[in-house]
């Protein structure tokens, strides 16, 4: 059994953190946020460009998708060595890769179209259609590719620390403490 570097378990915790922040904010989008925001466009496009005057998805996703690329790719070069580990961080970095090649060749031009040229450039029927669009292919596409992102980072540093424990004997001796003290 190969064992791990030493920071190959705190950087892959980052990447656990930032990719379940993703998955997180993701989720909430579909359900919450872009039901209200494509409910019935144009008008609920404005709404919702009132509503995201101060932040908006696009002050938050870029740089959530930038961190997951560098610690995902930081995961994968320490875990290299450790097959249990490195498939599944590969598999999630691929998922977010995937992700943000969706995001920029196919949501960034229709959040072109729906927020910034918006009534001005479109017709409201161009919008709807836009919007019905964005909507249906936002929950197929990065809810499914977060969701095996998420579940394929979880995996990798479950077997990490799994493999952690074992190399340093820490649950052997963990488990006598606690048996010593009753428990």
């Amino acid at each position: 059994m190969r064992a791990l570097t030493r920071p190959a378990l705190p950087v892959l915790t980052a990447y656990l953190w930032v990719t379940m922040t993703s998955f997180g904010a993701v989720v909430l989008e579909t359900v919450m946020v872009y039901p209200n925001v494509f409910a019935d466009p144009p008008g609920s496009l404005e709404l919702g460009m009132e509503f995201f005057a101060l932040r908006g998805p696009s002050d938050v996703f870029p740089p959530l998708g930038l961190a997951s690329w560098v610690l995902g790719a930081a995961s994968l070069v320490l875990c290299r060595r450790v097959p249990t580990v490195r498939w599944w961080v590969l598999l999630s970095l691929i998922m977010f890769v995937a992700e943000g090649v969706v995001s920029m060749l196919y949501f960034w031009p229709r959040n072109e179209v729906l927020f910034v040229e918006g009534t001005a450039v479109h017709s409201a029927e161009h919008l709807r259609q836009v919007a019905a669009e964005f909507e249906t292919w936002h929950a197929r596409s990065r809810t499914v590719l977060n969701t095996v992102a998420a579940v394929a980072a979880f995996t990798a540093l479950g077997r990490a620390y799994r493999l952690h424990v074992l190399a340093t004997g820490s649950g052997a001796r963990h488990g006598a403490a606690a048996a010593r003290r009753g428990r």
